[in-house]
């Protein structure tokens, strides 16, 4: 299962460039990020500004495609950057970009300044996803009530603040960041994770928030009342709706889309909604990730989806669809701005 990439958050599993290799790396991958196109020696040691000679540039291509992080298409000249090359892009080179002061503006107007509809809301967020990064903008709200809970995890964020991990059913992943009544000690949230488990595990997740209300067993320990309270005052609103989308002509126009037969399982996808919902609010609440090369379906083993889980009570995301040649840093940017606000507009 294809994992979030987050900017400045390595993975152990990340390979340690040196100088030379991180130059190469970085302006092969803009180069190709602009042409399209497969990048050689020569067209790096023209235009990409690297400071080397066509012998240690080839040099560090074959090191960089010996790591993984480079391949060749047999049937054209150069290299072109890997599904895990483009993750450790995202991880170390990228740094999402400011949106200009326009699109900001437009983006309070729409969504701060609208009729407080969640549909209208939704459907708005995914046309402005589509109009800033010429992508297919994503959005949904997603009712997991009737979701078992098969594992949770409780985590110190800082001392009056926590992140509760529920896995569910069908590899479902849902993150609430707790905000404390009083500090708790690591310790006491290793003992109330314990007892959450024990009391929470297999039941729907309906009846999760009932018990977290009811449950006598949870108001016996200080630590426990606390936690339980945090979790009860994120008011999870029971709402779903379908995936709203916009923009499918930007993605048909996109060239790793144009062979034949390639679009129409990506939009079958796209059209029913499954994995996408379940990916995009399986991540940490407000932040934008990247999955780069989305594995969970055939279809969307040459995509890469921004996507942004909205905090607040309503269980819902938006997100960015494309290719794995996409301008990362002004589409993080644009769906951080996006769900923000409508976040924000929601609460």
């Amino acid at each position: 299962m294809s994992e979030p990439a987050v900017p400045g958050r390595l993975s152990r599993q990340d390979p340690e460039l040196t100088g030379r290799q991180r130059d190469v790396f970085a302006a092969l991958v803009l180069l190709h990020e602009r042409a399209a196109r497969p990048v050689g020696s020569g067209a790096l040691a023209r235009e990409g500004a690297v400071p080397l000679s066509p012998a240690s540039i080839r040099t560090a291509l074959a090191e960089l495609e010996e790591l993984g992080l480079l391949e060749r298409r047999t049937t054209v000249a150069g290299r072109m950057p890997t599904a895990r090359g483009w993750e450790l892009y995202v991880r170390t080179l990228v740094t999402p970009a400011r949106l200009p002061d326009a699109w900001e503006e437009a983006l309070d107007r729409v969504l701060l300044h609208s009729a407080c509809d969640i549909e209208q809301l939704l459907n708005e967020a995914s046309r402005l996803l589509s109009a800033l990064t010429r992508q297919l903008g994503l959005a949904l709200a997603s009712s997991l009530d009737e979701s078992s809970l098969t594992g949770l995890e409780l985590a110190a964020l800082d001392q009056q603040r926590a992140l509760l991990v529920l896995r569910l059913g069908a590899g479902a992943l849902r993150t609430l960041v707790l905000h404390l009544e009083s500090p708790l000690e690591a310790s006491e949230l290793e003992e109330v994770e314990a007892v959450l488990r024990e009391r929470l595990t297999g039941l729907p997740l309906r009846d999760v928030r009932e018990r977290l209300a009811r449950d006598p067993e949870l108001a016996r320990g200080s630590a426990l009342r606390v936690v339980a309270r945090a979790a009860r005052r994120r008011g999870w609103t029971s709402l779903s709706t379908p995936l709203y989308r916009a923009g499918i002509t930007h993605i048909a126009r996109t060239p790793e889309f144009a062979a034949a037969g390639r679009l129409g399982p990506l939009l079958e996808v796209v059209e029913s909604g499954v994995p996408l919902d379940r990916l995009m609010v399986g991540c940490v609440e407000g932040h934008a990730m990247v999955r780069v090369g989305v594995d969970e379906d055939d279809a969307l083993l040459g995509c890469s989806l921004v996507s942004y889980a909205l905090p607040g009570s309503v269980w819902g995301a938006v997100g960015v669809l494309g290719p794995l040649r996409m301008d990362y840093a002004s589409v993080l940017s644009a769906v951080e701005g996006v769900g923000a606000r409508l976040a924000e507009r929601l609460a």
